[in-house]
């Protein structure tokens, strides 16, 4: 894999589970709002991380680690994803995905292949605002749909997530976006901070009282909703 990214722990990035988290380069959205954009707009030819280096960390950590997470850019487009994740597996740790959705076969296969623990799929904004948002005109969002389905059907542990920006998002528009992923069982908001090296400019974030305002509306279509970083 490209390997560009690599933090050695994380209490945040994996649930409930001490982690590390592996950054794949490239990714196929160009979402404005997105803190990775170096992994997004640049991708180095070469890994700045071996797979090797990885997993000789991860050896030295049985015991100590529960789990790998494995973040972007969108892994899914990584070919040998599944290579790795044996190899991770194999030392005896949890493996969880963050994805956009935009592969769900690929993301089909892996979790019927017992590869993933753990699913953390971006849902970007209602249907009409989503080629706006991913920075994509007319963005078909059929896989996407496709994906949301999948882990509908509840055959791995899974969150959707949404990162709420004044410029793209409202109170109003919460509802279409709760009609995608009516009946899930895990949602969060989260709060949009700038890290200096988005992709789009002049973006802000929503104040708390209307995230809040957002939660109430989502807690109609799903079982739980909360705010991350807000």
């Amino acid at each position: 894999m490209n390997i560009q990214g690599f933090q050695k722990l994380t209490l945040l990035d994996y649930p409930g589970k001490m982690a590390c988290t592996v950054f794949t380069a490239g990714c196929n959205l160009r979402c404005p709002f997105c803190h990775n954009s170096r992994l997004v707009l640049n991708p180095e030819k070469q890994s700045e991380f071996s797979e090797d280096e990885i997993l000789t960390f991860l050896k030295k950590r049985v015991g100590i680690l529960d789990g790998v997470a494995i973040s972007g850019g969108e892994p899914l487009m990584q070919k040998d994803i599944d290579v790795f994740i044996k190899k991770v597996r194999e030392l005896g740790f949890l493996v969880k995905l963050d994805t956009n959705g935009t592969y769900p076969e690929r993301l089909r296969e892996l979790v019927e292949q017992g590869l993933i623990d753990y699913v953390a799929m971006d849902v970007k904004n209602s249907p009409e605002l989503y080629g706006e948002t991913v920075g994509i005109s007319g963005y078909d969002i059929s896989k996407i749909k496709k994906s949301i389905d999948f882990l509908l059907e509840g055959r791995v542990d899974y969150e959707f997530r949404t990162t709420v920006v004044r410029e793209f998002h409202s109170v109003f528009g919460m509802n279409n976006l709760g009609e995608m992923i009516k009946g899930a069982k895990r949602h969060f908001l989260q709060g949009f901070i700038d890290s200096g090296e988005l992709i789009g400019f002049g973006l802000s974030a929503v104040p708390k009282e209307e995230m809040e305002a957002m939660r109430k509306i989502m807690l109609n279509y799903v079982e739980d909703c909360q705010i991350r970083g807000a």
